[in-house]
């Protein structure tokens, strides 16, 4: 897949998560072979403020790349405005979201609420791509709600207007997160734009990953909540893709090594009081499916100290070694 002058190789993407998908966990992901990612959204507004929290969210090392930033917000000016400033972090790209269904987001005209718009979609992508030198892309859902089932005319509009990728997620901003994604509306776009598509939504196995692909022609596919405390999903994907071997599914010794690994960096970039705070819910995302998985869980949700995370490696070690062996 060609995005601008990059060529993306591979079919899984990792989604951009706020507050999940940051900088140690997308080093992480593209270790285990996705194939390209966005990094958290940040304001548009905010990042013409200078604000020094938004200006961290576009960092970009050589580990996450292809990889691109995302801004959200609503005024084509405002946007076009940070697109330049984004650009000098060097991305392959700039992202727009027009899907984030919070509530702070969503209230404040940006994300999802784009949605009800697709002219105003339009005005934003072609004032980016008019201040920019690299590819505007967008992320975007199926809608607002029910009544409001927009993707296809937002999607065209914004290939129309200068964008050269679309990541769709087959839910509305309504549904959120909750019943299954609606596939079909991903087909849809991809059938009306010449672009390429990324399709978003229910990948949780390599199954998933190549059944999403047959089902709606999509050039790749974004892995979002599948792939947390499991970044082993995009090797995977690859392996089936590429009709290898299917690989193994990690053991508890590798499972254990990955995470301390993900905790560590967590620290380093953040510090350790905010690197152990969002430790928590890593580690537990990590304890999905093992033996005494509820207790450790608890422990996961006690930790302070980078030193605790030894304990509760040991903890999981002694209740699932004697298992797997």
């Amino acid at each position: 897949m060609k995005l601008g002058n990059v060529e993306i190789t591979g079919k899984a993407a990792l989604a951009p998560m706020a507050g999940v998908a940051d900088r140690a966990f997308r080093e992480l992901c593209m270790g285990f072979g996705a194939s390209y990612c966005i990094g958290e959204m940040a304001s548009a507004k905010g990042l013409m403020m200078s604000d020094k929290k938004t200006a961290e969210l576009l960092e970009v090392t050589d580990a996450e790349m292809p990889m691109a930033v995302q801004l959200f917000g609503y005024e084509p000016e405002t946007v076009a405005a940070a697109a330049k400033i984004a650009a000098q972090y060097n991305p392959v790209a700039i992202d727009i979201n027009m899907g984030c269904p919070a509530p702070k987001i969503a209230n404040n005209h940006s994300g999802s609420a784009l949605m009800k718009t697709p002219d105003l979609c339009g005005r934003i992508v072609e004032a980016a791509a008019k201040a920019v030198d690299i590819p505007v892309t967008v992320k975007i859902r199926k809608g607002w709600d029910s009544n409001t089932v927009t993707a296809v005319e937002v999607a065209k509009i914004c290939e129309a207007a200068g964008a050269q990728l679309i990541s769709v997620h087959g839910r509305t901003r309504e549904q959120m997160y909750a019943p299954p994604a609606d596939w079909d509306i991903i087909a849809q776009v991809k059938n009306a734009v010449n672009i390429p598509v990324i399709g978003n939504g229910d990948i949780y196995t390599a199954h998933d990953a190549m059944m999403m692909l047959e089902q709606t022609g999509c050039d790749m596919v974004m892995v979002g909540r599948g792939a947390l405390g499991n970044p082993w999903i995009f090797r995977e994907i690859n392996a089936q893709y590429e009709q290898e071997r299917p690989t193994p599914p990690p053991g508890i010794f590798e499972r254990m090594t990955v995470m301390h690994r993900h905790i560590e960096k967590l620290c380093e970039y953040k510090g350790e009081k905010i690197g152990m705070r969002e430790a928590r819910k890593h580690t537990a995302w990590y304890m999905r499916g093992l033996r005494g998985a509820a207790r450790l869980r608890v422990m996961c949700g006690e930790l302070r100290e980078f030193k605790d995370l030894a304990e509760l490696i040991k903890a999981v070690l002694e209740e699932n070694t004697a298992a797997e062996l």
